[in-house]
């Protein structure tokens, strides 16, 4: 879904999903610049039943909404890797938290891991440290405030790319076709 990508103040709900740990980030976007509101985790390594895990994913991302009264949500996409079973818990979860978005109408956008890390860091391979250390300069976050658990600020860093990708100038001019960019952009395209 497309998100509103005028220049004013909005709230981004970034969501870092797991089945064992959910992170969320929040950030306040005013005109161009981002600033940091929250971040946290949703603990339910002790619950055992999957189901049940699902559903506090779900409870917990209506709670956050609730709570911050986003304009957006972000979340990351799922990576593929080679266990089978580890990618549909995962997908589950993404499923589950992106339906609490849709419940509340929320518009809603999917970052791969790579881009995100890109995106924060510049370098897709990044650590996860070294998006939260990053995420720590570029949002001024207070010592107190930095969460221990790595999946707070993965989530926050979904928050951070959302606003880097939909205040990006190449974004704000829509066009249906190669031909369509040359005719607005005489002066930038040579012939």
């Amino acid at each position: 879904m497309e998100s509103n990508t005028q220049n004013t103040e909005r709230i981004i709900l970034g969501i870092d999903p797991g089945t064992n740990v959910m992170g969320y980030g929040v950030v306040q976007v005013v005109g161009k610049k981002a600033t940091y509101v929250a971040m946290g985790i949703l603990d339910i390594r002790k619950t055992e039943d999957t189901y049940l895990k699902l559903k506090s994913i779900y409870n917990k991302t209506i709670q956050l909404i609730e709570q911050y009264l986003p304009d957006e949500f972000a979340i990351e996409a799922q990576f593929f890797g080679k266990n089978v079973q580890s990618m549909l818990k995962l997908g589950r979860a993404q499923g589950v938290a992106i339906a609490a978005a849709l419940q509340r109408d929320l518009p809603i956008a999917e970052y791969a891991p790579l881009k995100i890390k890109q995106a924060i860091t510049g370098n897709g391979a990044a650590s996860k440290e070294q998006v939260s250390k990053m995420l720590e300069q570029i949002l001024k976050i207070p010592k107190e405030d930095l969460e221990t658990k790595l999946d707070a600020t993965d989530a926050l860093g979904v928050a951070l790319c959302h606003f880097y990708e939909t205040n990006s100038p190449l974004r704000t001019k829509k066009f249906s076709s190669w031909k369509d960019f040359a005719a607005k952009n005489e002066g930038r395209v040579h012939k």
